[in-house]
């Protein structure tokens, strides 16, 4: 009976490369585990092609063969006819020296997607079971860029088998792990829970997988794996293209042993050439059993004594006082002069914070990055609450806006997932939206430890204070505080809601959150006249107002009218509120700050009458 365990106790094992890589041509959209019942001798040939090139192992080809992957193409319901094909395709390539793995890989990478726990669980379990019952001679849990998905993996995997269990992390950075754990701690720690092997695959190519391996040490239960990328791709022609340069592979196939590797394999772009390469290149050479280990000069730790904090101060305010906020949007011309001016009368009226928003209803302004620059020019003691959606840039452009935002000085931010293009000025242009609000909360917050999204030390701790938005105005309140319960977890220090135009829905806000300590912003926004009532209440995204307020509005005669009752009714919801709630967000309609500016007077002249009566 073949043993892997003894194999690699004796030997260095070579691993197959990407199966992906080789079934590319039919195009990159489609799902290639599902080639295993549409296309199933193409994936037998890949197989064969890789173990006439050289390699003891093979994997089944089910990375991506799980329910939530496969729901993607709407294969969803059928993870079990596709992961038994993937098995009975490898075992009938195999020859009596081939071990065959069952494949399973991460579905989360630094998009956490809102996927829970719960859900991965069980996808997870409905494709090791299915593989586990083909009989296979190992389990190979590859591409996690979440430690903590592949450690939940591995106690269900080790649960229910004996079988070896190969653990292959993801890094974007050499050495450490995207949630700032060290390459070598992760090993520790998946050796530690039973894994077999401990290894890397994906991302980086032989040249940074090598120079993280050499501040790793052999592991005492575990042996070391490496499955590099061919190399950093092109983009050609519209495809990913990588180095064929094979020869480099045999260069590097020693290098990963004199590292302690036992299990060489390849990961994306890599071919049965390359595979051939490494198996050349390991030809006559044993595994090492001692290692001189270095200390990794790449690796600048969260507790380098470099890394900055600073003390808060917008949420001191509001856990001493009523606390304003008023969102005055950056114009839509490039005439900044009223915006400024409003700027200043809104300081001195007492506000404490200006929200800045992102392109609101994604129709095109002044970057609000450059506004807060100007406001800040103005050296007055508002601060600038910069909005930051998920729609417009992607994670390398949100990284370099937070670091750009930190240098500046800007510490303030709110995160929202921001309103879709089609309803803006450009709807033929692309969303991005590569995280969701929940998600960068989180990483945000992860800057505040001195890691940047992928991990790596930012040798500074960043200092971001972070909003969230909620919506009130919805069918199931209690429903809609589980959001913000989760939103809380992820991080988030205070909340800003949607306007509320009901006394009422103000009061049942409170009874629901009441026993959240994180502060709540009660969002109040002035009308100017009956057709801005209608518009918000038909036409606006969660916005909602009560028959009253519409009734009122409707009932002015003339525009001054109008906009007298509209701060008559503000006036009211911030009696309500103030009794509540703690912070008021008032909200500007079309840059008429004169009246976001009386709001502001009025609100600390109740609250001082308040503090007198008491």
């Amino acid at each position: 009976m073949k043993d892997l365990r003894k194999q690699l106790e004796e030997n260095i094992l070579i691993a197959d490369g990407a199966i992906g890589t080789l079934l590319y041509a039919h195009g990159v959209d489609q799902c290639f585990e599902a080639f295993n019942l549409s296309k199933p001798n193409e994936v037998l040939q890949v197989h064969r092609s890789y173990i006439e090139a050289g390699a003891d192992i093979i994997q089944t080809n089910t990375y991506g063969a799980n329910y939530i992957k496969l729901a993607r193409f709407g294969l969803e319901e059928q993870v079990h006819q596709i992961n038994v094909k993937a098995v009975q395709l490898a075992k009938q390539a195999a020859n009596e020296n081939t071990f065959v793995l069952g494949t399973i890989g991460g579905i989360r990478g630094v998009q956490k997607l809102v996927t829970s726990k719960k859900e991965i669980t069980r996808s997870f379990k409905e494709q090791l079971f299915t593989l586990l019952l083909e009989g296979i001679d190992g389990i190979l849990l590859e591409t996690y860029y979440d430690l903590e998905e592949l450690k939940t993996a591995l106690k269900i995997v080790r649960k229910e088998t004996d079988l070896p269990i190969i653990t292959n992390v993801s890094m974007h950075e050499p050495g450490i792990l995207e949630n700032g754990t060290l390459l070598t701690d992760a090993f520790y720690q998946l050796e530690e829970l039973g894994a077999d092997v401990a290894g890397i695959n994906c991302r980086l190519g032989p040249h940074h997988m090598i120079e993280s391996l050499e501040s790793v040490p052999l592991l005492e239960k575990a042996y070391l794996s490496a499955f590099p990328n061919a190399s950093l791709p092109a983009y050609e022609n519209g495809k990913l293209v990588y180095s064929e340069q094979t020869d480099y592979f045999k260069q590097c196939a020693k290098k990963f042993r004199d590292q302690g590797v036992r299990l060489i394999g390849g990961c994306c772009g890599t071919t049965p050439e390359h595979i051939k390469a490494l198996k050349t290149g390991i030809k006559g050479l044993l595994p090492i059993t001692n290692k001189e280990v270095r200390e990794n000069p790449l690796i600048i730790t969260q507790s380098d004594p470099q890394l900055e904090n600073h003390q808060p101060t917008l949420l001191d305010k509001v856990k001493e006082r009523h606390t304003v906020i008023v969102e005055l949007d950056a114009p839509k011309h490039l005439e900044i002069d009223e915006f400024l001016e409003g700027v200043k009368q809104l300081d001195k009226a007492g506000v404490d914070a200006i929200t800045l928003a992102d392109n609101s209803l994604a129709t095109p302004r002044i970057s609000n990055l450059a506004m807060a620059i100007k406001m800040k020019e103005l050296n007055i003691g508002v601060k600038p609450l910069i909005h930051l959606t998920c729609r417009d840039r992607n994670l390398i452009g949100l990284q370099a806006h937070l670091m750009g935002l930190h240098t500046l000085d800007f510490h303030d931010i709110l995160a929202i997932t921001g309103d879709p293009t089609r309803i803006g000025g450009f709807p033929g242009a692309s969303s991005v939206f590569d995280v969701t609000s929940f998600e960068l909360i989180r990483l945000i917050k992860q800057c505040n430890t001195g890691l940047s999204f992928s991990g790596a030390s930012l040798r500074k701790k960043t200092n971001f204070q972070v909003a969230a938005a909620f919506n009130p105005n919805v069918a199931n309140l209690e429903k809609a505080v589980k959001r913000m319960e989760k939103k809380i977890e992820h991080g988030a220090d205070y909340f800003l809601t949607q306007p509320i135009f009901n006394h009422e829905q103000i009061i049942a806000l409170y009874r629901e959150t009441k026993h959240l300590k994180t502060p709540v912003f009660i969002g109040i926004m002035p009308l100017v006249s009956h057709k801005n009532a209608e518009f918000l209440h038909h036409e606006v995204p969660g916005m909602k107002l009560s028959d009253e307020v519409r009734a009122r509005m409707q009932a002015q005669v003339s525009r001054n009218d109008a906009i007298q009752e509209g701060i008559q009714i503000a006036k009211e919801l911030i009696d309500t509120a103030i009794n509540y709630f703690n912070g008021i967000y008032l909200i500007t309609p079309f840059m008429n700050y004169q009246i976001t500016t009386e709001l502001t007077k009025y609100i600390i002249k109740v609250k001082n009458e308040k503090k007198i009566l008491h």
